[in-house]
This record gives C-alpha cells, sequence and structure tokens, in this order.
C-alpha cells in the first residue's frame, strides 16, 4: 500500500494530507481540522476532550478514526489521529465555528468524493454533470458516468448491508473485480493510464466504463442471490461479477481486433473528442 503525505494550505494554515493509493481516498489530520476551525491555542487538548465526549456518546465516527504516522513541527514522524473526508464532514458538524462552511468546500475540492452529495445526492448529480460538462466530456461518455455512479452506490450499498466494512475491505473487493474483468489490478490500470492520484474512472473510455459498470452490477446482483456470509464468501462473488465482464470485454475483442483496455486518459479521449469534431466541421 503507498501512501503520499502533503501540505494543504486553508488560509494560509497548513493541514496535513496523506494520500492512500490503494484505498483511493484523502486521510487529513483531525488536529491541523481543529487548529483551523477552532483557531485554538492547544488543538491537540481540544481534540482529546471532542475525542472523549464524542465517544461517551457512542459517535461511531470518532470509534472509527484511526492513527497514520504524519511529520510533525518538530519533522518527526508521529502517530496522528486522521479521518477521511466523509468522517470529516460528520466531525465537522460537532465544531462550532464561523469557517466550518468554507472548510468543507475546500475539503470537497480535496476529496475523491463531493461531500455535498452526502446531504443532497441530486445536488451532487447536477454538480458533477456540470463540472464533466466544463471539462469538456461528451454528453454520452457523461451519461455513462453518472449511471456508474449510481452503480457504484447499489453495489457499495449491498457490500454495507453484508457487514462488508468501508477502507481496506471495500478496495479490496473493488480490486478483485477490476482485476477479474480487466486483467489488471486497480493500481495497474491506472500506472497504465498514467494517473497517480485522478479517479480512475474518470479516465476510462465509454467501453471501458459500460464493462466496468458490467463487472458492479453484476457482483451486486450474484450478492443479492447467493447473500455471501462473510467476507471470503464476498471475495468469491467480486470474482463472478468480475467473469461475466470479463466474457464480454474478451468477445468484444475477438470481433473487432482491438484492445478495451488501453492507455487513454481523459487528456487523450479529450484530444480525440475535439479531433472528430473538427473533422465533422469541415
Amino acid at each position: 500500500m503507498r501512501k503520499t503525505e502533503s501540505i494543504r494550505l486553508f488560509e494560509e494554515k497548513h493541514v496535513r494530507t496523506l494520500w492512500d493509493d490503494e484505498a483511493e481516498k484523502w486521510f487529513v489530520s483531525i488536529v491541523d481540522v481543529v487548529e483551523v476551525l477552532t483557531e485554538s491555542v492547544d488543538a491537540t487538548a481540544y481534540w482529546r476532550k471532542l475525542k472523549q465526549r464524542l465517544k461517551a456518546e457512542g459517535n461511531e465516527t470518532v470509534t472509527n478514526c484511526h492513527g497514520l504516522k504524519m511529520k510533525a513541527k518538530d519533522g518527526k514522524m508521529r502517530l496522528t489521529d486522521v479521518a477521511d473526508t466523509e468522517q470529516l464532514f460528520r466531525l465537522i458538524q460537532s465544531i462550532p465555528s464561523p469557517k466550518a462552511e468554507p472548510f468543507k468546500l475546500w475539503l470537497a475540492r480535496l476529496g475523491k468524493e463531493r461531500l455535498d452529495e452526502m446531504a443532497d445526492p441530486e445536488l451532487g448529480i447536477d454538480k458533477a454533470l456540470e463540472d464533466y460538462a466544463n471539462l469538456g466530456y461528451s454528453q454520452n461518455w457523461i451519461n455513462q458516468r453518472l449511471k456508474s455512479i449510481e452503480i457504484r452506490k447499489e453495489l457499495t450499498d449491498e457490500w454495507k448491508s453484508k457487514g462488508i466494512k468501508e477502507g481496506v475491505e471495500f478496495a479490496t473487493l473493488t480490486n478483485i473485480i477490476t482485476k477479474t474483468w480487466s486483467d489488471k489490478t486497480t493500481k495497474e490500470y491506472k500506472v497504465l493510464k498514467g494517473l497517480k492520484q485522478e479517479n480512475l474512472r474518470d479516465n476510462m473510455t465509454n467501453t471501458e466504463l459500460i464493462l466496468n459498470m458490467l463487472a458492479e452490477a453484476s457482483t451486486k446482483d450474484i450478492s443479492q442471490a447467493v447473500n455471501p456470509k462473510d467476507f471470503t464468501q464476498s471475495k468469491a462473488v467480486a470474482n463472478q461479477g468480475g467473469e461475466v465482464a470479463k466474457v464480454a470485454k474478451d468477445s468484444l475483442e475477438q470481433k473487432t481486433g482491438k484492445k478495451v483496455v488501453t492507455g487513454l486518459n481523459a487528456k487523450a479521449i479529450l484530444q480525440e473528442q475535439k479531433r472528430l469534431e473538427g473533422e465533422d466541421d469541415e
């Protein structure tokens, strides 16, 4: 698992962040967030008391937060409480601060997923549609991408209902699905496309998106049919779902003589779209 730490600025204040390449999400130092929101002279003490109170209240978000090593002010790597963007969104609600809303917007730009979708899914979809259109994606691709978000949500809801844990277990199952249908792990797939922190699905072609949707939708349907009892059984289901899409991919490649999984990324896809549009105008 590769993790990349970086320092981000919010209103000229340092916020330590760490990108988890396997989980494909950002983790943020909670103490740094507390310092930004409260301007406390001792953010560590503030967070310690808040954590105790929230734990006493049975707050699951605090329970699920964990520690990662980050560079402290003295330059040494020290264990620090961190949270992903969804967890931070909930924690911020417990911290009275006039900076809460501006910080949520900042966090939304940082995060892989928009936090607004948690409060208003329709708003999140509308914003995603607008953003993709502004970037230059074709309407056809946008429709496929939004459908893929819906299918992914249905799959993760199914996993949650089976007791699968977000984070490592979600990433493991996703990796199995991807590896089975595409013959590449998620990491290998991103390397092929020259990606680092970018979202893999945002850089898939229409055909790749469709096959990935087929794999995830099949996994969800099979899971509902066989009702796996634990994580091990869910891994077998993920493999079966990926196999459905693999059969379709192999058949398509045999008929076209072309590889489905390619190094085309968003930049190349958009450039190709512009080239085709230019030819149509001539």
